[in-house]
């Protein structure tokens, strides 16, 4: 239960903060794009895109807040041993992100025509920093629980020998990049779906045309990226946590029969009860090891390497694993066709919305989910591979659990998912309800004449005696 209830809050609270993170760095680039151009649709980009921003940001501190009440009540004795470190990383978080971010975020939204331009830049600027330092040290927090580094228990207690080694831990050099291009991949479709969306109703065509024309290359170019990075991380979890690897891969023996190394990647399977083998499978020889070891035959360690109780779940891991893997070539191919479509001349103002581009906009709108579904599916391998691990090797998480009763564990779940039911339902309902709406054509833009006086308020002219007389 207390497992159960920990993947409710945490894949409810993770729909938000990809979005807060990639969105925040393309406001900020559209603003900039403001200053450079002066032309009134990138003010406008900026405004909309800034409404859109608010609602999920306010929703990813809302459940955030509850994940963290989480650890403490689901997860005691972890929250207690691991104090020192995870902890602390947190506090991290706290100090250099969030409340950096908290200082300037009302900069930006209500400092529109109350200081200069370019100092609501620089407040844009310090949101989308910010927002990248809270990804990091959350990362890298999970990071050190995947693969812990820099520390020795201590009276059953996590100690800290080396910070460094705990912060830039094996698992974080590549699972941070890989969380951010991710968060920039989410927000890139999501700009994309947007404009698809008005573009198919065919209003605010000189705004949302031109939105849709820059971040396809740019979303082809994450696409691939993303794959890239994510071959890397596989590899990373083949060295640091090899059953783990064993349970997305679906790979139980490691020999064949006569000893050979057995190098079938299964694309489909069923495990059977004790997790010793398949009740059936379908597999292609050679392809585990070209993907793990980049070699075509070398030998991958299977369940089999690993006690019984120390076997992670594969059903879940499997299968996630391969979805995930599937959205990140499906984004990639939609991407190619809508640079494709660019690199023709067909999307521009006068083209775009023209019959012969309309399904290429659904596929963009169709795709919006996709990323998050991603995020979902790599996060849930990422979890539930761990198993039976709440920090690898060192801890388990039926030592890290809190001893609470199956009624408490039942109440606290009813209570959570309420709460996070809400604030989901509250925030696709208040994003909807701008996206309808578009953005404001009306607000009077900033000027740079008035920057002087912006920058400190609307502060009269000083008045000397010879202005006086």
């Amino acid at each position: 239960m207390a497992r159960i209830d920990f993947a409710l809050i945490t894949s409810l609270h993770i729909i938000y903060p990809p979005l807060t993170i990639g969105l925040s760095l393309l406001i900020f680039f559209s603003e900039w794009r403001w200053l450079r151009t002066d032309q009134e649709k990138w003010y406008r980009l900026t405004r909309f895109f800034e409404k859109l921003f608010i609602i999920n940001f306010g929703a990813g501190v809302a459940t955030g807040v509850t994940m963290e009440m989480a650890f403490g009540i689901l997860f005691g004795p972890f929250s207690t041993a691991a104090g020192p470190v995870f902890g602390h990383m947190l506090g991290f978080e706290t100090i250099t992100a969030f409340m950096y971010e908290a200082g300037f975020v009302g900069l930006m939204i209500f400092g529109w025509h109350k200081i200069g331009r370019r100092m609501h830049l620089f407040a844009t600027f310090n949101v989308a920093l910010a927002s990248l330092l809270s990804a990091f040290w959350i990362v890298a927090a999970n990071s050190w629980m995947q693969s812990p580094a820099g520390v020795k228990m201590v009276g059953g207690q996590f100690l800290v020998g080396n910070w460094l080694e705990i912060i830039f831990n094996p698992d974080s050099m590549t699972a941070i990049p890989h969380m951010i291009v991710a968060c920039l991949e989410l927000s890139l479709f999501f700009v994309a779906a947007v404009s698809a969306w008005q573009l198919l109703k065919q209003r605010n065509v000189a705004v949302f045309a031109p939105a849709l024309r820059l971040v396809l290359p740019v979303m082809l170019i994450v696409a691939a990226g993303q794959i890239w990075i994510g071959d890397s991380l596989g590899r990373t979890v083949a060295h640091e946590q090899p059953a783990a690897l064993a349970a997305m891969e679906g790979h139980f023996k490691t020999d064949n029969p006569d000893g050979s190394p057995n190098t079938k990647w299964n694309v489909v399977m069923w495990p059977n009860a004790d997790k010793s083998d398949t009740v059936w499978a379908f597999g292609i020889p050679h392809v585990l090891s070209v993907l793990e070891d980049h070699k075509w035959v070398s030998r991958v360690p299977g369940l089999d390497q690993f006690k019984p109780e120390n076997r992670p779940p594969v059903v879940v891991p499997f299968y996630s694993f391969r979805v995930m893997v599937a959205i990140g070539f499906a984004l990639f191919g939609v991407s190619a066709w809508g640079l494709w479509l660019l690199l023709r001349g067909r999307l521009a103002n006068r083209k775009i919305s023209d019959f012969e581009n309309r399904w290429f906009l659904r596929a963009v709108l169709a795709s919006a989910f996709l990323p998050y579904l991603a995020i979902w599916t790599g996060w849930w391998t990422r979890e539930v591979a761990r198993q039976p691990w709440v920090v690898y090797g060192l801890m388990t998480v039926h030592d890290g659990r809190s001893q609470l009763s199956a009624a408490a564990e039942v109440v606290w779940f009813i209570g959570f998912a309420i709460f996070s039911f809400g604030v989901l339902f509250a925030t696709a309902y208040f994003l909807f309800k701008v996206i309808a709406k578009g953005p404001d054509m009306e607000t009077k833009i900033p000027r740079e004449r008035d920057e002087d006086h912006q920058s400190l308020g609307t502060l009269p002219p000083i008045e000397t005696a010879a202005d006086a007389q």
